[in-house]
């Protein structure tokens, strides 16, 4: 699916919508940011917010429109960027999860 916006290297824009989630939960601005509000309502918050996100997505799946689905997987993205910003995990220590994976059947045992 085609969107916009200029196009930029999806880990660069990870990489840099994780450091703005970071700053706003450690200014702790409530009344000014959407992401401090969540995240001082703790990770229970954050986490009922992920599940909403998910639902929402398999939801657009299902009615199979591209833009719906794209729309909330941003949406389900952002949301555990938020959730692994209060975790201390960060997009790296993802990516190299995932490095660890690579070339690991889904068939065998993950370890």
């Amino acid at each position: 699916m085609e969107t916009n916006r200029r196009e930029a290297p999806f880990r660069a824009g990870l990489d840099e919508l994780y450091r703005v989630i970071r700053t706003r939960q450690e200014a702790g601005d409530v009344d000014n940011s959407y992401v401090a509000r969540l995240s001082a309502g703790g990770q229970d918050e954050v986490l009922k917010k992920i599940g909403e996100e998910c639902t929402e997505l398999l939801l657009a799946a299902k009615n199979g429109s591209a833009r719906e689905m794209l729309h909330e997987l941003a949406d389900l993205q952002f949301h555990l960027l938020v959730w692994m910003g209060q975790s201390g995990i960060t997009p790296a220590d993802l990516e190299n999860e995932l490095a660890v994976r690579a070339g690991v059947s889904g068939l065998d045992k993950k370890t």
